[in-house]
This record gives structure tokens, sequence and C-alpha cells, in this order.
């Protein structure tokens, strides 16, 4: 066998499962989906990378490329298992994050479960200096008032420090220096300065990205610190890049600095990949489905583009209600996640009502078939009892499954309450989480002003395909695309991140007024510390630059997104900077608004290395139905009664071959559900394409 030098792992680390990846080139030559553990991560990630290096006869030593992704900081920040911090803030400022936005986001409700901002007022903490907008010193900050704050920090029992003083955007002098006193005279202090990690306007949310960065630092710096340790003693000798939440990478080294960028970072590599799929199809618009064992996640994709975001929520008090999360300000691929995976239990409420998720049963002890311990019924419990998971290709037959035992929790927790046996139990499971996922979809989607109906729906994850067709169906969507190796998409779209690195700084300006001097300063300055970033995870590699400028009429809330060019800006792009914005705000709100001044509150810079070239599409091939061997029993989610489904082996499919549903296709990883009112068929570049093309009468 020929050892290239080209080979490259990725590890995805799930709520339920981890996902690992290993490919030669351009070719994937291994893949493979363990049970994530928790006690210690690194564990269940290392059994991946043994077993894809087993399959293949290579050795870690071999890899020449490692990128990792992982819910670690998501979670933590859900679960409340982070360090104890304490905000610093300039003086006569300390309730910022009690008085937040000034508003209820449900403005009657007499029960409002208040947002978690992660620190009490108790150690919430103050120190005098003041900066001006403009970044003037007005209140110089004194050794004095250094020392007063330390012995307050001693008395809170704080392991992480957040500082956020005013207009540190504009001056972070003060920051810095309070920095650099903490790690002299208090070493073990975690410190996390606002200038560094959210350098905007706007105290509030740049106070709490910069507590939920402290609040997750040492956990994330020990277990970084602990993984690269692991894979290094079984032999891995190349840098390991962490994928974050904008879609790029980044070294452990940045990671470990700016963990919130790693938050979401698993979903954002499943977005890269529904991209590149959709750029090499010629897909304008898309929905990507990912559906893993505990979330489910969907992002809306247009010219091979996902959506972005500068801002998002953790952790909603009320699940789909703006406002009652914790604001963080980073790049992030804007997606919409939903409790409802494999693992997500099922029960009846105290109203006779049958509820699944958002509470999952992970993978400890996981679904009851599992045969770890679990005892409320799952998704992946209904699916056993519908018939779409057979249990002899379940996890490449690593995982053994025990049918009557999700039978008998069906009927157990579910059944005995609703007078219904095993069958409609799980029937009904299946319709409510697919109808959450489809309605999440549907209302994402509006918010966002766009069709979900008119789109493709890309569908991977180890439970994405298993869905897919009845998602779509309730969503409105006619198409399906489920990849090469669905299972683990989301670890392969790792593999397509450029190393990237995104900086937003605030300076305000009116557009037919701003100091182009002041502001091609800015960017270089701003270009040459992500530039920094960028070379020590890519090295020489060549590199591409964006530069954007948020924009909004005199007096507007918020701002609007407008491409610069790659240059230095002169006075005679004011001009077109202007047309740009009017028509990007009359797309959004009908028509601009003449005669208002434009201003400028924040620009940011993204640099990043070059992506390679999406190979053409092949010719399509012309389509031929296969004689279908073997069949399977399965209860119809068209109309619940009881069928039998072609079962056809992926593997065997060819480029042009085309399955009748029902059926169920299945690989190492996952099993695709083509419902009896779709159709499947193999297109040029082993796509499976499903399309709702047929009645799905009772056969």
């Amino acid at each position: 066998m020929t050892i290239t030098t080209n080979i490259r792992l990725a590890i995805d680390i799930g709520g339920t499962f981890t996902d690992t990846v290993l490919v030669d080139g351009e070719e994937i030559i291994a893949s493979t989906k363990t049970l994530t553990t928790h006690q210690n991560p690194a564990d269940g990630a290392m059994e991946g990378a043994a077993r894809v290096m087993a399959q293949t006869g290579r050795a870690l030593d071999q890899v020449t490329g490692f990128i990792h992704g992982t819910t670690l900081a998501t979670n933590a920040l859900i679960e409340k298992r982070g360090a104890t911090v304490a905000t610093v803030t300039t003086e006569g400022f300390r309730d910022i994050l009690e008085i937040a936005y000034e508003r209820r986001y449900l403005q009657y409700d007499i029960n409002l479960e208040k947002p978690d901002y992660l620190v009490p007022r108790e150690r919430c903490l103050t120190i005098r200096e003041r900066m001006s907008a403009e970044g003037n010193v007005l209140i110089e900050m004194t050794d004095e008032a250094i020392d007063v704050l330390i012995a307050e920090l001693d008395q809170t029992g704080a392991d992480a420090v957040a500082i956020c003083l005013m207009h540190s955007y504009a001056n972070a002098g003060h920051e810095r220096r309070l920095r650099e006193v903490l790690a002299e005279k208090r070493p073990d202090l975690v410190v996390s300065i606002s200038s560094e990690v959210s350098p905007e306007a706007r105290e509030f949310d740049r106070l709490c990205t910069t507590v939920a960065n402290a609040y997750i630092q040492p956990l994330m710096e020990s277990y970084l610190s602990r993984f690269r340790a692991r894979f290094a003693e079984e032999g891995v000798n190349c840098p390991i890049l962490m994928i974050t939440a904008g879609g790029g990478m980044c070294t452990i080294e940045t990671a470990a600095r700016f963990p919130i960028r790693l938050v979401e970072s698993g979903p954002a590599g499943g977005a890269i990949l529904a991209a590149r799929i959709a750029a090499r199809a010629g897909i304008d618009e898309v929905v990507s489905f990912d559906v893993g064992g505990t979330t489910a996640k969907l992002c809306l994709i247009d010219k091979a583009r996902p959506q972005t975001s500068r801002q998002f929520e953790i952790a909603r008090a009320a699940r789909f209600v703006k406002g009652s999360g914790m604001p963080v300000r980073i790049p992030v691929i804007e997606m919409i996640e939903i409790g409802a995976g494999g693992g997500s239990i099922a029960g009846v409420d105290r109203l006779g009502r049958l509820t699944v998720g958002p509470q999952s049963a992970g993978s400890e002890p996981g679904p009851v078939a599992f045969m770890r311990g679990g005892e409320a019924p799952t998704v992946t419990d209904s699916d056993i009892t519908l018939g779409y998971i057979v249990p002899d290709t379940f996890a490449e037959g690593h995982i053994a499954l025990d049918p009557n035992a999700s039978k008998f929790a069906l009927e157990r927790v579910i059944g005995e309450r609703l007078e219904l046996d095993a069958v409609g139990s799980a029937d009904g499971v299946s319709r409510i989480v697919d109808e959450s996922m489809a309605s999440a979809g549907r209302m994402h989607a509006v918010e966002s002003g766009k069709d979900l109906g008119s789109r493709v729906m890309i569908a991977f994850g180890g439970n994405g395909p298993l869905h897919a067709s009845r998602v779509a169906r309730s969503a409105g969507v006619k198409t399906i695309v489920i990849p090469p190796n669905p299972g683990v998409g989301s670890a392969v779209g790792f593999l397509f991140a450029p190393v990237s690195f995104e900086i937003v700084r605030s300076r305000y300006a009116l557009l037919d007024e701003m100091n182009v001097v002041s502001i091609n300063d800015l960017f270089d300055d701003m270009i040459a510390e992500a530039s920094h970033v960028v070379k020590q995870g890519a090295g020489v590699a060549e590199t591409l630059t964006e530069r954007t400028a948020f924009m909004r009429y005199n007096g507007q809330g918020h701002e609007i997104e407008i491409t610069l060019p790659d240059r230095a800006l002169t006075s005679t792009d004011i001009a077109p900077l202007t047309a740009a914005f009017e028509t990007e705000y009359g797309k959004q709100f009908s028509r601009p608004v003449p005669g208002m001044k434009i201003e400028i509150l924040n620009w940011a810079v993204r640099v990043a290395t070059k992506e390679e070239a999406v190979p053409a599409m092949p010719q399509a091939p012309e389509r031929k139905k296969i004689t279908v061997q073997s069949t399977r029993p399965i209860t119809c989610d068209v109309d619940g009664t009881a069928k039998r489904a072609a079962f056809v082996a992926r593997a065997d499919l060819n480029p042009g071959d085309h399955v009748a549903g029902p059926a169920l296709i299945t690989e190492p990883q996952t099993t695709t559900l083509v419902s009896a009112d779709f159709s499947a068929h193999v297109d040029a570049i082993g796509n499976l394409v499903l399309v709702q093309d047929q009645k799905g009468a009772a056969q």
C-alpha cells in the first residue's frame, strides 16, 4: 500500500456521539462514530482515532493535519459548569448586568424567568477610571485604586475576572494595565478583557461576551492542554487546529485565549459542508439539516454562503424568545438549534400531553435500547420500534441494540398513560419531534425574511437522513440531498474550513465626514493582528482579506453589514458606499430614507486562507430503477400503516440508480428513510437525492 503524506484527521465531539474522519488528499478513507465520554472527552476521541487508523493501516504519527471541534464550551455555558467569575467595570457602572436592556423579554409574563448572566451582583466590582468615546483619558487609573480592587477580588473567591471598562474599544490602555498588574500580583486568576474579546460599543453585550469567555476559559484551557498532550503521547506531531463558530479554524493557543469563539463550533462544520455541496451542485437556496443525538440544527445558505451573524444568545430561558438568553457578540454562522435529536426523551406531562425533549439521554446512559441503564424512551427508541433503524446495521455493529427494551419503555411511559401500544406511542413521538424540527425551520426562515419551501434540504448527522423526508414534508420542502458519509457530516465539513480570524472594532463616523486616514490606520492595525493569528495556524499559505462596515441611518439602533473594497479607502468611496447601503437597506425595508445621514459604528476585518476551488459537477447519469433484493417491515410515516420497505446498502448503489419509497438505505453510521411519497436516486458525485414525486398510497 502506498502511504501518502497528506493525511488529515477531523474529530467532532458532540453531546452523544464523537465523529472521526480520516482523509488522504481529498478522499475520505475512513470514518466512525463512538459514544462521547463526558468524564474525559479525549477518551472517546482517541477511540475513534484508533479505529480509523486500524481500518486504514495508518498511524497517528503520519497525520499531517488535525482539526477538532467540540461542544464542551457550549455545554459548560448551558449546564453552568464554569469558573467563579467576578466582573470589573468603571466606577458608576456596577449594575450593567442587572439593568441589561431595560426591558422584559415577555412583557406580560408574571412568572418571567430572568436570564442567568453567570455573575451575581456581589461579585460585580468597579474601579475608578474613565475613557471618553474617542479614547481620551478622562480619569486616570491609579495604583491605589488597583490595590483596593485586588483586596475586593480576594474576598469574592473568584477564579476568573471579566474586565469591561467604559469605551475600552476606543482605548484599551486601562484594561491592559489592569490585566498586567493582576498577572503579577494574582497569577492564578484567569483574566479576560473586553478590548480583546469583543472590542465593540454596547457595554452590556460586550460585558456578557467577556463574562462568558472568562467563565469557560479555565475549563477550556485545561481541556485543550490535556487533549493535545493525550494525542501527542500517541504520536501526533502536527498542530491541532480548532474549528470556530464563524466557520474558520484557529490554533489551540488562540482558542484557549478566546474559548467563546468555540461555542457552536461543531454545527458550523455542517454548514460549511452544506455550502460546499450547494456550490458544487449549483444550488442557490439551501437549508442545511443536521440532527445528532442531542440537538437539531438548521441553517439557511444562499449562493453557497451560510447566513452569518454578529450576535446570538446562549441558554435561553424561553426557547424561541429573543432576549431570554445571554447575548454574545462574536462572528458566528447563524442557525437555529433545538433540543430534538436521537437521544431526546419522550414522556407525558401532567396534562396528558405527549412531549419530546429538550432533555436528552445523551451517551450516558443513552436510549433504552443501548442497554446502558437508560429507562426513559427516546426518539431513537421510537425509530427502532417503527422499523426505521435495523439493529444489525446500527453504528457499524459497535453498539448492540435491544428492540424489545425500546417497546417496553414506550408502552410503560407513554402507552399506559395514553392507551396506545408500542407502535402507536412510537408513531406519536416521531410525529411530534419531526413537526418540532419543521416548525423551528419555518420560524427561522420567516425571521430572516425567507421562504423555506423553495429551498433544497441538505441533510446529515447521525439522525438527519433518518428524519429528513418526514421533516421536509412538514416544512414544504420537495427535494433533499444526502451527501456521502452523512453520519459524520460536521467532521467532514471541518476539512473544508479555512484558517481564519475576524476582528470587529467600534469607531464612530458619519459616512460623508469620515476621516479616511484614521479609518485606514484602524484597518492596518486590525489586518496585522488578524494576519498574525492566521499565520500561526497556516504558515505561509496565501490569504484573502475581507473588509466590512456596519452602517445605519443616524439615530437608528441596528446596523447593516456592507462590504468594503479590499484596499485603502479614499474620499471617492463615499458615494458608492452610500449607494451600496441604500440598496441593501431597500432590500430589507422596501425603500431607503432620503435625506438621512449615514453613520458607521463598527469596522470589521476577516483574514482567511484561500479556499480551494470547488470541482465542477460531472454530467448527470441516466437514471435506472434497481431491482430490490431485500425488504424490511416498517410503519409508514405517511399513513401509519404497516408496509414493506426496500432495504438497500448505499455502498451497492451507483450513479443513476433509482429507488422508489418506502425504502431504507443503510450505511455504516446512519440510515436514510425514503418515505412512501419520495423516491431516491444517486447523482454524479454520489449524493443521494430524494424527491417528493409519489402519492405514498398504501402498498
